[in-house]
């Protein structure tokens, strides 16, 4: 898990936009975590910053959310302007 506080809102961000993304669409976390194969508490989690997901996981949510990896992160600040 991230330690450092630039890590944790990266994270942070994150999890805002994919829960932005998935209300936008209609769905509940369940509806998410059954189309994306990832549990509704590692979503959940993942939402509120708690999680660091891999790429697979990432890449899994977009499609169900029927988004680009580009679009998924748009709007996340950079690294580089984190540090």
């Amino acid at each position: 898990m991230p330690t450092n506080s630039h890590d944790l809102d990266l994270l942070h961000q994150l999890g805002k936009r994919i829960a932005y993304l998935r209300k936008k669409k209609g769905m509940s976390q369940l509806n998410l975590s059954l189309e994306s194969e990832i549990s509704k508490s590692y979503l959940s989690d993942l939402e509120c910053g708690r999680r660091n997901p891999s790429l697979l996981t990432l890449g899994r949510i977009s499609r169900a959310l029927g988004v680009t990896l580009e679009e998924l992160f748009r709007g996340i600040v950079s690294l580089e302007e984190l540090l």
